[in-house]
């Protein structure tokens, strides 16, 4: 007889399996002497309804010529990007197909708390015999990790997350997807990374819709302000963030921020980290108007910028 626990894990998977697939890519790459030639890549996916939506992440299908997706059942469909999303790491892709296809259920990762158990399913390494599953814990919530797309608000685990993971989602007990696992340290053990569910559900009716998401930006790549820093470069105050780069035309550019400068506020909120103004930029639109509390060695001043669309994102 199966112990209650292990029945409740059995039962989960047994609702999330079918609904993961196996995402193959062709990239056409360049080597030393410029000779083209196609090199494949793996990643996993979710089917996130009947019309053949298929939620992954940005990374798995970025750059690709082809995308070869197979069913848990074998079943093997041409995938179709319909949209992405480079801050997030996630992308959609879809499948045509008029068969019966097996969904996923989203559930709410609000809710998540540290401690609780989860499971990773996904192809690592492109394996046949349907999808490989991973238990853990959900180890911690709300990590922000910098990438060359900005930063990323990711759930930590402990549960394995291997090559071809990427994009497959990490599970609740009750078999509902409440991330989707996007990356891992490759020099930690045991240390793997999510995307929180409500993210996706966010932006999917967009990214469905048309194929991207507006997102505001200010422009700048910043940094903590830390005693230790403060002290080496003999800056006037030792909290902040202060900026490093400003990209050409941005709103920052326009507003005549400058390397240098230390951002203390944003629209009165104290900043001391910079995932603080990415949190605060996220929940703007477009065409909104943000002020920021700047000290410009040892002055402070107000300077007040029009969000506009991050579009380099899709231009790299």
């Amino acid at each position: 007889m199966i112990p209650a626990i292990e029945e409740i894990l059995v039962e989960a998977v047994e609702k999330i399996s079918k609904s993961v697939v196996n995402i193959a890519s062709v990239r056409m790459v360049h080597d030393q002497l410029f000779r083209v030639f196609p090199m494949q890549g793996v990643g996993s996916g979710v089917i996130i309804n009947d019309d053949g939506y298929v939620l992954t992440n940005y990374h798995v299908i970025d750059d690709a010529e082809r995308l070869r997706v197979t069913l848990s059942d074998g079943r093997v469909f041409n995938g179709k990007v319909v949209g992405v999303d480079p801050p997030t790491d996630l992308a959609v892709i879809k499948i045509e197909t008029k068969e019966e296809i097996p969904v996923v259920k989203l559930g709410d990762s609000s809710k998540l708390k540290v401690g609780q158990i989860v499971l990773a399913v996904g192809n690592p390494f492109g394996l046949t015999g349907g999808p490989t599953v991973t238990s853990g814990i959900v180890s911690s919530l709300d990590r922000s990790i910098q990438t060359e797309n900005g930063m990323l608000e990711l759930i930590q685990t402990d549960a394995a997350i291997n090559p071809g993971n990427s994009g497959g989602p990490l599970v609740n007990t009750a078999g509902e997807v409440i991330a989707i696992n996007t990356a891992n340290m490759p020099y930690a053990q045991g240390i793997g990374f999510a995307v929180p569910v409500n993210t996706a559900k966010e932006i999917l009716n967009e990214l469905i819709e048309k194929g991207r998401v507006r997102r505001p930006w200010i422009g700048i790549t910043s940094m903590k302000v830390t005693r230790n820093l403060a002290r080496y470069y003999r800056l006037p105050v030792n909290e902040g963030v202060i900026v490093v780069q400003i990209e050409p035309f941005s709103p920052a550019d326009n507003a005549d921020i400058r390397k240098g400068d230390i951002i203390e506020e944003i629209d009165e909120n104290k900043v001391e980290e910079p995932s603080q103004i990415s949190r605060h930029i996220h929940k703007k639109h477009v065409g909104d108007k943000v002020t920021l509390t700047i000290n410009r060695n040892g002055r402070p001043i107000q300077v007040s910028l029009k969000l506009e669309e991050n579009s380099i994102l899709y231009h790299r």
